[in-house]
C-alpha cells in the first residue's frame, strides 16, 4: 500500500476502532519508491488512539525515528525492515512506547548488540523474538539479558548463537521466564541441562534442522526436562522425530506435559502470510 492510500485511509475510515494494524513497505523497490515517514507514524498514533499492535513487512524504517511509532503500542513486530544505527540506542529518550509488552525483530540485518541493549528501556517488555539477528553475539546477550531479567518469554531463532551459550545466559539472568523457543544449533546434553531447576519455566521449543553429534538424545530431554518443576509442554519441530522412537521416549517419559514432535512449518516468502 503506498502512504498516500494509507493517508486517506487515516483521514476516511480509521479511528478508535482500530486495535491492530499490519502494513508493507518497499524497501526492495529501489530509493524512488515511496517509502513510510515519520509524519504518517504520528497521525497514526493520533488518529488511532487505541492501536495496540503493529506490524511492518519490509519496510525502510531508516529515516522513521523510534520516537514517532504511536505511544499505545503493546505489541511491534518488524519482518525484513531495515533501521538505522541510532533506531533503537539506549541513550534515546527513555519514555518511547512505555507500554510496549511484545517486541519481534525478525530478519532485521542491522540489529545488533547495541539495539539489544537499547531494548532494556521498555520496562514493560515481557516477550522477545530474535529470528535471524546475526550479528548479535554471545557477549551481547548475555549483557543484555541481565539487565532483561523481567522478561517472561524469549525466542532465539536462525542465529548464529550457539544453543547452549543461549540457554546459559538465559539461566544466569531470566529466572522468571516462562516461555523459550530457540534453534538447537550448538545444542549438547550438558547445555540443555543448565535449564534444569529453572523455576517458572512452562514451555520449551526445540527447533531444527540444524543437528549437531553433540545434540541431546531423547533420553537426555526427558531427564532434564523432569527436572523443570512447572514445564507442562515440550514441542520439538524439525528434528525428523515425527512417528520414530523418538517421539515415544518422549511421551512416555514426560506423562505430565503437552509433547508435540513435528516437521518445521514452511515459511513464506509473502509478507501478507
Amino acid at each position: 500500500m503506498r502512504p498516500k492510500v494509507m493517508w486517506h485511509l487515516l483521514r476516511r475510515y480509521m479511528a478508535t476502532r482500530l486495535h491492530s494494524l499490519r502494513m508493507g513497505g518497499y524497501l526492495f523497490s529501489g530509493s524512488q519508491a515511496p517509502q513510510l515517514s515519520p509524519a504518517l507514524m504520528r497521525a497514526l498514533g493520533q488518529k488511532c488512539p487505541n492501536l495496540r499492535r503493529l506490524c511492518l513487512h519490509v519496510a525502510d524504517l531508516s529515516m522513521v525515528p523510534i520516537t514517532s511509532l504511536p505511544r499505545t503500542l503493546r505489541t511491534l513486530e518488524l519482518h525484513s525492515c531495515e533501521i538505522s544505527m541510532a533506531w533503537l540506542l539506549k541513550e534515546q529518550d527513555p519514555t518511547v512506547l512505555p507500554l510496549l509488552e511484545c517486541i519481534v525483530l525478525d530478519r532485521v540485518p542491522a540489529f545488533r548488540d547495541e539495539h539489544l541493549q537499547g531494548l532494556t528501556r521498555f520496562r514493560a517488555l515481557r516477550s522477545l523474538v530474535l529470528g535471524g539477528t546475526y550479528r548479535v553475539t554471545e557477549t551481547g546477550l548475555d549483557a543484555s539479558l541481565q539487565e532483561l531479567s523481567y522478561l517472561q518469554r524469549l525466542e532465539v531463532l536462525g542465529c548464529t548463537l550457539s544453543a547452549d551459550s543461549t540457554l546459559l545466559a538465559i539461566s544466569r539472568h531470566l529466572r522468571d521466564v516462562r516461555k523459550i523457543r530457540l534453534t538447537v544449533g550448538g545444542l549438547s546434553a550438558p547445555g540443555l541441562a543448565v535449564l534444569e531447576g529453572m523455576p517458572a519455566l512452562e514451555s520449551l521449543c526445540l527447533q531444527g534442522p540444524l543437528i549437531t553429534p553433540e545434540m541431546p538424545t531423547p533420553a537426555q530431554i526427558v531427564a532434564s526436562c523432569l527436572s523443570m518443576p512447572k514445564l507442562k509442554a515440550l514441542e520439538v519441530q524439525g528434528l525428523g522425530w515425527e512417528g520414530q522412537e523418538a517421539e515415544r521416549v518422549l511421551c512416555k517419559g514426560l506423562p505430565h506435559c503437552m509433547v508435540i514432535v513435528r516437521p518445521c512449518p514452511k515459511e513464506s516468502m509473502d509478507w501478507w502470510m
